[in-house]
């Protein structure tokens, strides 16, 4: 079986050195880059499985890094390493097109668990079959990937996707924040942070400007749902 192919675009040697050596550990084969557009120029050339792209880099930051790679490929896995832990700097790592995001200083061992786990979601995708989910006017496309209200095209990063195909495929149920979390992103976030309460903000935005139905709901102290319409006054 082939050696997992892992891009390491970090600038600090002591922790690509740790990085290196216990990925080798654990079987893979990794590929290392110093600075931004050195790593841009190897993710675009040669053949990776996951990225794991720091966000203070010179010549390029972390977040111009992974913009250009979605251009150009977005079904590469980018796991995103930085010293903020904040959540906007979490959103805005999720938002340039990170699949996950993990804070430095971490455990070697939650690493290799967020590299797995992302492993595990992009080769599964590979398996999707054709098929479309959809909820009033709103339609979703799991091959292609294409989002469309009333015939217009809806343009999602890559984790807005992936909530909104969650919500589809669980329309009408009530679904809490960490079930959104461990559904959508896989991983366990810090509970005080409001990543899905942003996302589903931006999502919002997208699928129901212009006066449309409202679809996505809030249940005030359970979570959100998405269903055609009101019908409890605790939704909004």
């Amino acid at each position: 079986m082939d050696k997992t192919k892992i891009l390491l675009i970090e600038d600090t040697p002591d922790l690509v050195s740790v990085i290196v050596r216990g990925l080798a550990a654990e079987k893979m084969e990794v590929s290392v880059a110093g600075d931004g557009l050195t790593g841009l120029e190897m993710a675009l050339k040669y053949d990776f499985d996951l990225v794991i792209l720091d966000v203070m880099l010179p010549g390029m930051n972390g977040i111009q890094v992974c913009k250009e790679i979605r251009l150009k490929n977005s079904g590469l896995p980018v796991l995103m390493l930085t010293a903020l832990g904040s959540t906007e700097n979490v959103v805005t790592g999720l938002e340039s097109g990170a699949d996950d995001y993990l804070v430095k200083p971490f455990n070697f061992v939650e690493l290799v668990a967020r590299i797995r786990t992302l492993l595990r979601r992009s080769r599964g995708h590979l398996n999707v079959a054709s098929d479309t989910l959809s909820i009033a006017d709103l339609q979703l496309n799991t091959s292609s990937k294409a989002v469309s209200r009333a015939g217009q095209s809806i343009q999602l990063t890559a984790t807005e996707y992936r909530l909104l195909e969650y919500l589809l495929k669980n329309q009408n149920k009530v679904l809490s924040r960490v079930q959104i979390l461990e559904n959508v992103w896989d991983i366990d976030f810090n509970m005080g942070t409001n990543v899905v309460d942003v996302y589903v903000n931006y999502l919002r935005k997208k699928i129901d400007e212009g006066g449309k139905e409202r679809l996505i709901h809030t249940v005030f102290g359970m979570g959100y749902i998405m269903k055609h319409s009101l019908e409890h006054q605790e939704l909004r």
